[in-house]
């Protein structure tokens, strides 16, 4: 594989997992910051990171609107429910 193939295949993978979130919107960030230790709003930050890395000035809502499919305060109130006490228990835990 050469260097052009992978960075396509990373990309590719990159708009899959894009995808994969988009598919699965009942899937709050907390669960994935309890899980995972990382959301959307993570991949949206690292996103604006690599292309200001790369002299691209990208702001964040910008690319949140990137990772989220439409902008976040759409999808905020479309999707993101209230955080329960049982997974904010679990997120302050992890912050420890």
């Amino acid at each position: 594989m050469d260097d052009n193939q992978r960075l396509e295949i990373e990309a590719a993978t990159f708009r899959r997992l894009l995808d994969h979130l988009d598919s699965h919107k009942e899937v709050q960030n907390i669960d994935l910051m309890n899980l995972a230790s990382f959301c959307r709003n993570c991949l949206s930050k690292w996103y604006r990171a690599e292309a200001e890395e790369r002299g691209i000035d990208i702001d964040y809502d910008a690319a949140r609107e990137i990772v989220y499919g439409m902008p976040y305060s759409q999808w905020k109130e479309k999707y993101q429910q209230e955080a329960t006490a049982e997974q904010l228990d679990q997120f302050n835990k992890k912050q420890s």
